[in-house]
């Protein structure tokens, strides 16, 4: 029910400040810089000065002081004095920087992933942020999209569970509270495959695709209460997002029950255009109003062409009511209408330093997320007093923050850093740390210092290498067609395997590499990704063992980039391929190459030993519910923390089903030689869904339960559900 004062609003208004409203701009056209001429870009976007008096949001409109300035000139000058809701892009941290959305995924460790939210949403309201266009949900199989690093990876159940704590964690119960912020959840929908992993490409998904796999997460957004929804840059079914009326009308309202608002990323009503959906502005406004796309962001077509489409009738002004009225109660939802300025706050948005607090959570969360890969002869944990060999592009670089990294601006802790923390910095030798540039500048390697290297390093008695890929070749337009490191990368890595020491090679990406060329050079790996302002302490925290690592891959790590997209719930064909029998030909198989990952999901070791036994699958009682147990023995003298993960298989359906899917987990903390039992219950909510009419359905059948360690690792139990 619309609040009374919301709907008199509404009918104060005139079309043109409704359609206001209904536009984004970004913070130059209400000239706070008074050196700009807004001659240029009023007359580029068809825009009278006056409107602006009208606009609903701001786009990027960053700094407490910023955003109390342009408040106060834009109330001031509103008929209605309604204020402007101010929204940004804060992917993974605002001041303090945490880790990529990817590596939270690879955590499996949901209140972490509510408190990363929690941080980030803070330090944003005090800087005037009301709205952030996180959490980016979108599911990935393709690690050559650069957007990998925004997503938490390649399981819609993961990604769900994921989704669902960063809205908690943003938003909390209440947006008026101190240090919440809205969420904004995207991109819907599928803009997470697009062909080649190439950036804004054509993405084509099967109904039963987008369903079974890309449409979770959103929707466990929308239950979670996300206040807001970002349509995708992508095509579904040949219709672009932004105006597609059977996505935003259809699913996300009709079907889902969304009663927020929705917005276009940047442009993308005007990209209706060159998508070849359009023939110009007008009829993309029509389009994406039509489709019940309330927001548009920079451009500013419901602006120039809005009013001429309801006088014309090819638009019903209800539409427009109506998209006004969910931005409106957006606005009062903050508590706006009472305090436009919110959480602002120039004191705490301008301090010196994030808060220790922070900065101490930041140092546990990336803890969590680095995934240890392989560990021959229990290389790691580092011992105080070892001298330590140190090279690689990433040795000392503080450049590992990670693509969308806010306005961090490359404070992190390097690696260097971190280590020098836990043991004596005469202990550390450094070598061929020049480091690694930018592909958008046209650098592809870093200087081959290899020989000097080996020198220098050899008498050390472990060597860490530290590698990876330019934090700016990762994120949006960051795609690339191969995933190997660097030529003199690897180089330097088979080269310091030459001393006869143990090699401990450093993986800093914002997406699965390519590293069966250096896993052999590698006596122990680590999956660093990019892991924000503490990153070089939480890694020191791991490589000398005060943190047993704990994280899991949240998406498949290749053999080679020719076999992407490389994921583990494909869905089951007529001509399986069987390892016992390697000769046969006719099967689907690659003859020069494994089907599998290199590292499959839900992968990670530990500095613990877990023995997994007694696997067990029972009925209960009322014969409703499946119980499937396992027992789980930490048999090393470490603690550890254990991913215990459960998979089902629908072994025949009137549709065909994955080979496998992520129904659960549960995350043991087990003391040196504690044995703990772990049940799931499987009910035939978990096992039903989309048949042939794009219907929510359970079959009664047969189903196989695993249960085990990781997706390539799981003792199985085939039984019958009715």
């Amino acid at each position: 029910m619309t609040k009374p004062f919301i709907q008199d609003l509404v009918n104060d208004m005139t079309l043109d400040e409704k359609l206001a409203q209904l536009t984004q701009l970004g913070p130059h056209y209400w000239g706070l810089d008074d050196t700009v001429d807004l001659t240029g870009p009023f007359k580029e976007l068809n825009i009278k000065q006056h409107v602006i008096h009208s606009i609903g949001s701001v786009l990027n409109g960053i700094g407490a002081r910023n955003v109390i300035e342009l408040q106060t000139r834009h109330l001031q000058n509103s008929r209605q004095r309604i204020p402007l809701l101010f929204m940004a892009d804060v992917i993974h941290g605002y001041r303090t920087i945490l880790p990529i959305p990817l590596a939270m995924g690879a955590s499996f460790d949901l209140a972490a992933c509510e408190r990363f939210a929690a941080i980030a949403a803070k330090e944003s309201a005090a800087a005037g942020i009301h709205v952030t266009f996180s959490p980016m949900t979108d599911l990935v199989r393709d690690p050559r999209w650069g957007r990998v690093m925004e997503t938490s990876g390649e399981d819609p159940y993961l990604n769900a569970l994921v989704t669902a704590s960063m809205v908690r964690g943003y938003q909390g119960n209440d947006l008026r509270e101190k240090g919440r912020i809205a969420a904004c959840v995207k991109h819907f929908a599928a803009y997470g495959a697009p062909e080649g992993g190439r950036e804004y490409n054509t993405v084509d998904l099967s109904s039963g695709v987008l369903r079974d796999f890309y449409l979770p997460a959103y929707k466990a957004a929308v239950d979670a209460g996300v206040a807001m929804v970002m349509a995708a840059f992508n095509t579904i079914d040949r219709i672009p997002a932004s105006g597609n009326k059977q996505l935003l009308r259809g699913i996300l309202r009709e079907e889902w029950g969304f009663g927020g608002v929705t917005i276009a990323d940047f442009n993308s009503v005007n990209e209706l255009i060159p998508h070849g959906a359009a023939q110009d502005g007008r009829e993309a406004a029509e389009l994406s109003l039509a489709a019940g796309l309330d927001i548009e962001m920079m451009s500013t077509h419901y602006l120039a062409h809005g009013a001429e489409l309801v006088e014309q009738g090819r638009l019903d002004a209800a539409l427009i009511d109506e998209a006004v009225i969910r931005v409106l109660e957006l606005k009062d939802a903050l508590g706006l209408f009472d305090n436009p300025f919110k959480d602002a706050d120039p004191q705490a948005d301008e301090a010196a330093e994030p808060s220790g607090e922070h900065r101490q959570a930041a140092r546990e969360l990336a803890a969590g997320c680095v995934v240890l890969l392989k560990n021959d002869d229990e290389v790691l944990p580092l011992k105080r007093g070892m001298k330590i060999g140190l090279a690689g592009p990433f040795a000392a670089s503080v450049h590992v923050l990670g693509g969308w990294s806010g306005t961090g601006q490359d404070s992190a802790v390097s690696l260097y850093s971190g280590l020098a923390q836990k043991t004596s910095a005469g202990d550390i030798l450094t070598a061929m740390t020049g480091e690694l540039g930018s592909m958008l500048e046209g650098i592809f390697d870093v200087a081959d210092e290899t020989e000097e290297a080996y020198t220098r390093l050899k008498d050390c008695d472990v060597i860490l290498v530290a590698v990876g890929e330019n934090q700016q070749d990762t994120g949006e337009g960051g795609s690339k067609s191969c995933l190997r490191l660097s030529p003199n990368q690897e180089k330097l890595i088979w080269r310091l395997k030459d001393t006869g020491k143990p090699v401990v090679t450093i993986v800093f990406s914002g997406r699965p590499l390519e590293l069966k060329p250096v896993l052999e050079a590698s006596d122990a790996l680590v999956q660093a990704w990019f892991l924000g302002t503490e990153s070089g302490n939480a890694l020191a925290d791991v490589m000398f063992g005060d943190y047993n690592p704990s994280g899991r891959l949240s998406m498949s790590f290749p053999y080679t980039v020719g076999q992407i997209p490389v994921y583990y719930n494909a869905y089951q064909t007529g001509r399986p391929y069987d390892p016992e029998y390697p000769q046969v030909r006719y099967v689907t198989r690659y003859l020069d190459c494994p089907n599998d990952p290199l590292f499959c999901f839900g992968y990670g070791l530990s500095y613990s030993h877990f023995a997994y036994s007694s696997f067990a699958v029972k009925r209960s009682e009322s014969d409703d519910v499946i119980i499937a147990s396992i027992e789980v023995e930490n048999s090393s003298d470490i603690a550890g923390k254990e991913t215990v993960q459960l998979y089902i298989r629908d072994v025949s359906a009137s549709v065909v089903r994955p080979v496998k899917e992520l129904k659960g987990f549960r995350q043991l903390l087990l003391a040196p030689h504690e044995k703990q039992a772990v049940s799931f219950e499987i009910t035939r909510d978990m096992l039903m869904f989309y048949g042939k009419d794009d219907q929510l359905i359970f079959e009664p059948g047969e189903f196989d339960i695993m249960i085990g360690r990781n997706s390539g690792d799981c003792s199985t139990e085939r039984i019958w559900i009715g």
